[in-house]
């Protein structure tokens, strides 16, 4: 956004309520001076850069979230850290799926509930790609459940033959399965392109408390790792990595989500290795299917219009 830009959006915003108007106009000018400092921070790991065969990212997990609840899950028992390549999941797709790593890319599976997938990959790219948001997306919750991408991992690790399988599940990036603390996403919105007020946003004009919106994200974080011990039971792999894309910011430093700015909370991600064997106890129910849903839809239910 160029300054031109801001001091349009700004009038606009004033005109139309000039004490919360001015307040956001203020907040992005603030977000425009942290990005100037993306430079100065350090580029991140490339997680091709580590060894695993499988990696399970949790879309915008923080690394104090996960530790909170670590001990109710058995393969969350080795900790680890990592500073991701981006800020945000189109940072991290961008930063990742590169030309140097080429002849790694084309040895992986990526099954994905990400939607941002579609302004970075192809076919071609990759060994597969499975974009599962594009057919389970479920428009009552806003979001892509966890199983379907549960489902189509397994499929893919039983019906490749991959150097490495990536899992991006959607969870517990808001809006919260259980506990969506908003009435999520219709059609005539996401059609009249006004996106999606985060619970973040919320919380950062005091509309939301702070305690509640954490643990609805807690709650959506014990969701999706249901899914990944179902997971587990169902693939083989000796080195599982769960991680993250990237995490949020709660507060700190007066910025709230992952907007595009190089702050620890949302730098700083989760490294939990472990392994997978399949019991083959599990047949997934969904199969993949050739309609394409529309884009801007899904990432306006995500927030990102």
């Amino acid at each position: 956004m160029t300054i031109a830009d801001w001091a349009a959006d700004t009038a606009e915003r004033i005109r139309n309520d000039p004490v919360n108007g001015t307040s956001e106009s203020l907040y992005e000018l603030y977000l425009g001076g942290l990005r100037r400092t993306n430079a100065l921070y350090s580029g991140g790991e490339h997680v091709y850069g580590r060894n695993w065969d499988a990696l399970i990212l949790l879309d915008a997990c923080r690394v104090d979230l996960l530790e909170e609840v670590a001990d109710e899950y058995s393969f969350l028992d080795d900790p680890g850290t990592l500073t991701s390549v981006g800020s945000s999941s189109i940072q991290w797709l961008e930063r990742t799926f590169t030309d140097e790593y080429a002849d790694e890319m084309r040895e992986t599976a990526y099954v994905t509930g990400n939607p941002f997938s579609k302004r970075v990959l192809s076919d071609d790219d990759l060994l597969a790609l499975d974009e599962v948001w594009r057919y389970g997306w479920d428009e009552e919750a806003g979001t892509i459940p966890a199983r379907p991408v549960t489902d189509r991992a397994i499929a893919a690790g039983r019906e490749h033959d991959y150097g490495r399988l990536v899992v991006h599940y959607m969870q517990p990036h808001f809006p919260s399965v259980p506990d969506p603390l908003t009435d999520g996403m219709n059609a005539e919105t996401l059609g009249d392109g006004e996106g999606w007020d985060s619970p973040w946003h919320r919380l950062r004009r005091g509309e939301l408390d702070r305690d509640a919106l954490w643990s609805s994200y807690r709650e959506n974080l014990r969701y999706v790792l249901r899914d990944v011990a179902l997971l587990l039971e169902n693939l083989d792999a000796d080195r599982v990595v769960i991680s993250a894309d990237h995490g949020n910011t709660a507060g700190e430093w007066g910025v709230y989500g992952h907007p595009k700015v190089p702050l620890e909370p949302i730098r700083n991600v989760p490294w939990y290795e472990t392994s997978a064997t399949d019991t083959e106890r599990y047949v997934p129910e969904r199969e993949s299917r050739t309609e394409r849903g529309d884009l801007e839809e899904k990432l306006g239910a995500l927030g990102y219009l």
